[in-house]
């Protein structure tokens, strides 16, 4: 081959390699980021729910997260609510004085409680989940 086709070879790999990264950007710039962090206090929409994370405890091996939660009828609607851990993931415990039973279209405010007795380390992200929609809320720095 001549030198004069390997250098027109050449820039064509780079124009190709070129657009795809351009289209890729494309597609990233278009997406919603999936980790952005809400502070306590912040209200999310989170699918068909409203959220707000009021307040959070975590002491004796016990973590309470106080919530208002309200915009759609669903008896389960508080099973997707996880505590994110180092190194794991917690359900909560249902065992809460003033634990959330399920949802409503009112605004209603309770709890959530998860057994943190196991987890190590002190950072904590309060996760929920409703279809394809996901929140998170920092709410502690570890």
């Amino acid at each position: 081959m001549r030198t004069h086709t390997l250098l027109l070879l050449a820039v064509a790999c780079g124009l190709a390699i070129l657009a795809a990264g351009t289209i890729q950007l494309l597609r990233l710039a278009n997406e919603d980021p999936i980790s952005a962090l809400h502070a306590v206090g912040d209200s999310v929409r989170v699918g068909d729910l409203d959220v707000t994370v009021l307040s959070f405890t975590d002491s004796g091996g016990t973590a309470t997260a106080e919530l208002r939660l309200g915009g759609v009828d669903d008896p389960e609607g508080v099973d997707d609510f996880r505590l994110v851990v180092p190194g794991r993931s917690l359900e909560p415990t249902g065992r809460g004085s003033d634990d959330c039973v399920g949802t409503t279209v009112a605004l209603a405010e309770c709890t959530v409680t998860f057994d943190t007795s196991a987890a190590s380390g002190d950072g904590r992200v309060l996760l929920y989940r409703r279809g394809d929609d996901v929140a998170r809320w920092q709410v502690t720095v570890g």
